[in-house]
């Protein structure tokens, strides 16, 4: 699947609610349930590199309350199904979420990763 358009041009602050939520179709996604969307990302740092986000807006890891925790399970649970295929299929993989000034989408996303860097 190709880049959508929006996201090559995006300059926002929250990429999923503005972008990838809104149009699913878009994007290559590999698991998607009435809480959680993960798909390929759109500008992959690692030759292998899956994003999973809530699809209710919660800022981010540190920032999540107990209002967020159905939908932080959620993720959790997308997020080792996603890890798990990655790595069966890779033979590794890594889970990573940013925060504070590292995270450029103001919205919670873990990373699944494997492979070297591009």
């Amino acid at each position: 699947m190709t880049t959508p358009p929006s996201a090559l041009s995006y300059s926002g602050s929250d990429f999923y609610c503005d972008v990838a939520l809104p149009d699913p179709g878009a994007l290559d996604v590999v698991h998607e349930d009435e809480r959680v969307l993960a798909f390929h990302h759109t500008r992959p740092f690692w030759s292998v590199h899956i994003v999973v986000v809530p699809k209710r807006h919660i800022a981010s890891l540190t920032t999540a309350g107990p209002e967020d925790e159905a939908d932080v399970r959620a993720v959790l649970a997308a997020v080792q199904q996603v890890a798990r295929a990655v790595e069966d299929e890779h033979g590794a993989a890594a889970v990573l979420t940013n925060l504070g000034d590292y995270q450029d989408s103001k919205h919670l996303h873990v990373h699944v990763h494997s492979g070297p860097r591009r």
